[in-house]
């Protein structure tokens, strides 16, 4: 997005963290203890140190994001001497909306503030924090800081309602959701070279998830379902990514034979990756259903190829995988391995879903088409 809108003639700069997501290791060419300035394509980034934790937990992950905040919050006070018109700020974290607030009043900027997950009723819903007098608390914290900004964007119908949920006004709100660069995810005419790498039969269906491996994604079922499995020997399923989750997902698929696992793959590589999958898997926990709408969705559907999520049914997900993909309820294992040999015994219908998710992404995910929208709210949030 930075780069789109410097291309366009836009002065932009960024405060974020070193690269450490999703290995949660901070990449070998920056540091978790120092500050760093550098020009990437046009923008002038920031980066602030911050603790990464080797293990994760509900108290070190709130530790993790809130370093950040207290790292960024110099870097942020000295924007002022910049005068920027809009100052954007993403949750997650939450904890930067402090310093974006008095930044942006300190030099009369417009303050933004984009939803992408929300982090807070997630934390809780997932278990990952239980107190309920901490729940009431961050939550009013929350409702009021997001309050405090003139515009509030979020990626979806749904979690606009969750934003009126929580006070915001709809005269605030902006839909911006997630983005594609359709000419860089397409589908392949031919078949992936990953398959030949991997040493996969032409004739096996293999099921992809590609993606962070948290604790909400709920990918446990994936492993249940390749258990049920596993006497089918055209069936192959390819995990791809790390996380928090991982050693532990690789405890429940051992001895199974009908997993590959890789880890994180080069940007480079991601349409090879994608195109390699004869379905795609995005598997949901009931309690994030509309808090969060999965990033890793528009390449999914961008490359052309069905999808077989978890979701509850009414949610975002399930509603962009009304004619795209195969919606199935939460945590259902039993359903979810009737869906997937519904998908392997039916090419035809295989085809029919990948044309129209192709579709979709070409018609309402493009990436030049979601930034010229939110470049007019930019413009016409100045006017305001």
């Amino acid at each position: 997005m930075a780069e789109w809108l410097s291309q366009q003639g836009h002065e932009v700069r960024v405060v974020t963290a070193p690269p450490y997501y999703p290995e949660w290791k901070v990449s070998n060419q920056y540091s978790s203890f120092s500050y760093k300035q550098e020009i990437i394509n046009g923008v002038n980034v920031f980066r602030c140190p911050l603790w990464v934790p080797c293990k994760l937990s509900g108290l070190k992950r709130i530790l993790h994001l809130a370093s950040f905040g207290l790292s960024s919050f110099p870097i942020m006070l000295s924007q002022v001497l910049w005068r920027p018109n809009i100052i954007l700020v993403v949750e997650p974290p939450l904890f930067c909306a402090p310093a974006t607030l008095l930044t942006s009043w300190l030099c009369r900027a417009r303050s933004w503030l984009h939803v992408q997950d929300f982090e807070v009723d997630a934390a809780f819903d997932l278990g990952l924090l239980t107190s309920s007098w901490l729940r009431r608390l961050v939550l009013k914290i929350e409702s009021w800081l997001m309050n405090r900004f003139d515009s509030v964007s979020t990626i979806s119908e749904q979690m606009m309602i969750q934003l009126s949920n929580k006070g915001i006004g709809r005269n605030k709100q902006v839909l911006f959701p997630n983005w594609v660069n359709i000419e860089h995810i397409y589908p392949f005419q031919k078949p992936s070279p990953y398959r030949k790498e991997l040493d996969i039969p032409e004739s096996n269906i293999v099921f992809l998830y590609s993606g962070n491996m948290g604790e909400k994604q709920g990918l446990e079922i994936i492993m249940e379902s390749a258990r049920k499995l596993t006497e089918l020997k055209n069936i192959t399923y390819v995990m791809c990514g790390q996380g928090a989750a991982y050693a532990r997902l690789a405890k429940l698929a051992n001895g199974l034979n009908n997993i590959r696992w890789l880890p994180l793959q080069p940007l480079d590589k991601l349409n090879d990756l994608l195109n390699m999958a004869d379905v795609h898997l995005l598997p949901q926990k009931a309690d994030v259903a509309d808090l969060v709408l999965p990033s890793k969705l528009t390449g999914m559907l961008a490359s052309g190829k069905p999808v077989l999520a978890t979701a509850i049914e009414g949610t975002q997900i399930a509603k962009v995988l009304e004619e795209a993909g195969i919606v199935v309820p939460p945590e259902n294992t039993d359903l979810f391995v009737e869906a997937i040999l519904k998908l392997v015994l039916d090419e035809e219908q295989r085809l029919v879903l990948g044309k129209k998710a192709r579709e979709y992404a070409v018609e309402h995910l493009g990436h030049d088409a979601v930034l010229k929208l939110f470049e007019e709210e930019l413009r016409a949030a100045l006017c305001c």
